[in-house]
């Protein structure tokens, strides 16, 4: 493709998305496909010649397209959302534009000084004191693995990584079981493993964590020969919304030297206004932070804010130096790709960049306010509607339902299908989770491109679809 074919096809790829964006309203929000039926339109092997751009669009747009499930539809309220402003998209296209391995510093030298750059704009927007160092992870997972890792390192008197884990002593994390599945994840891969992740039991409307529970098992662990290594704090669960008392697990966690991880992949977004911050009272003293500009900040993804109470014990983990890459004839030059998991590191910073100087503070915060207004009066309907009651406690935009037609039928059975009736109308696209044991169906509001009346819809879809069920 030369240049001025190149050009051709990115304004069509440029006028397709926006034509997209403008119709995403009419499109049913997930893909209606059977398992199966878009791999059957594909040839088995790829072609031997080159074949023209115009077969391939007209293939994307009558193969592919059908197929998608519309994560920008302004009634996506399931999983959490994954917004993609169109200022992100543009971020987005000049960074595949250029290319470029933001590894180090010399390698791209304005793609790691806007990211110290943005991360200060982010950490001071959601009220973290001076002092946090921040790097942009791919993920809240690879934050985490991360945050486990030096968890490991550090019990281990960072040898962990020189002498390997043969013959050492059990390490132990905590948390509670409202952490996302991440969090299993990470104690796997870091070789702690899922045996010795402890789950202290959780009170309370946001089922937090009891920080009582938490200490006995510490000090259990430790009578027992375990050595504890580190705390998974929850702001903002996958299930629920459930919100650990994080002041209150630091105070326990550091009293016994241990490395404390807040999960705020979801919620830390909405801390952007200062109203919603007493969620996560006492962050300021955690040692490491996630939260997702790619969720609820318009930001595309991959885009993960990993903030870092003092960066020392993550580096002496994580940070490895050959000659070729090391920076020659600079002092203090941060190579985020010492920061990282992966050598690799693509100019994620643009796109935050773009975000947020054209949303600003203020517009992401009306934002992130009408999400959560709009969805605790939908809770507060639902809740007065006969039938129906609340599984979980609203927190910012989420809350679980269930509904009973009240004629004895199999509860978990009978929200399957309520839940497959809702999403095969096409109008609504929900998941669930399971609360106290019990099925019930998960809303969250997080789209940008959702309304007042896209939450007025969903209730009457909801109601109507139940009442044809009963």
């Amino acid at each position: 493709m030369d240049g001025e074919a190149f050009r051709h096809w990115a304004h069509v790829a440029a006028n397709w998305a926006a034509d997209y964006r403008a119709g995403l309203k009419d499109r049913p929000v997930r893909a209606g496909t059977r398992p199966g039926e878009i791999a059957a339109q594909l040839p088995a092997s790829a072609p031997e010649e080159a074949e023209p751009m115009a077969d391939i669009f007209a293939d994307f747009e009558r193969i592919l397209v059908p197929g998608m499930t519309h994560w920008q539809h302004p009634r996506f309220f399931a999983y959490f959302p994954a917004n993609a402003s169109p200022a992100s998209v543009i971020g987005e296209f000049l960074s595949s534009a250029m290319g470029a391995q933001c590894l180090l510093w010399q390698t791209s030298p304005a793609a790691t000084e806007l990211e110290i750059v943005a991360l200060g704009w982010l950490r001071q927007a959601v009220g973290l004191p001076e002092g946090f160092s921040g790097v942009i992870q791919d993920s809240a997972s690879s934050a985490t693995l991360c945050a486990f890792l030096t968890m490991r390192e550090r019990a281990l008197g960072f040898t962990g990584n020189r002498t390997g884990l043969s013959g050492r002593p059990q390490l132990r994390v905590y948390t509670s079981s409202e952490v996302h599945s991440s969090i299993d994840r990470a104690a796997w891969f870091c070789g702690i493993g899922d045996d010795n992740l402890v789950r202290i039991p959780t009170q309370g409307p946001l089922r937090s964590m009891v920080p009582e529970a938490l200490e006995a098992a510490i000090q259990a662990d430790k009578a027992a020969g375990f050595v504890p290594a580190g705390v998974v704090a929850c702001v903002g669960g996958t299930s629920t919304g459930a919100m650990d008392d994080v002041a209150a697990v630091v105070e326990v966690a550091h009293r016994y030297g241990l490395f404390v991880h807040v999960d705020a992949a979801w919620a830390g977004s909405a801390m952007v206004c200062p109203e919603f911050r007493p969620l996560w009272a006492g962050v300021e003293q955690a040692d490491s932070i996630v939260l997702n500009p790619h969720k609820w900040l318009g930001v595309q993804f991959d885009c993960s804010a990993h903030f870092l109470r003092s960066p020392d014990d993550h580096l002496a983990t994580l940070a490895i130096q050959p000659e070729y890459l090391k920076t020659h004839a600079h002092d203090g030059i941060v190579n985020f790709s010492e920061w990282t998991i992966q050598l690799g590191r693509r100019f994620r910073a643009l796109k935050l960049w773009f975000v947020l100087r054209a949303h600003g503070l203020e517009g992401l915060r009306q934002m992130i306010r009408n999400h959560v207004g709009w969805s605790q009066a939908l809770a507060a309907r639902i809740a007065a509607e006969p039938g129906f009651a609340l599984a979980s406690t609203p927190v910012l935009s989420l809350f679980a339902f269930r509904h009973d037609p009240g004629d004895g039928r199999d509860g978990d059975a009978h929200m399957l299908a309520l839940l497959q009736a809702i999403n095969d109308g096409g109008q609504l696209y929900l998941t669930p989770t399971r609360v106290d044991g019990r099925l019930a169906i998960r809303f969250q509001a997080g789209s940008m491109e959702a309304t007042q009346a896209d939450v007025d819809a969903a209730f009457d879809i909801i109601r109507d679809t139940a009442r044809a069920l009963s």
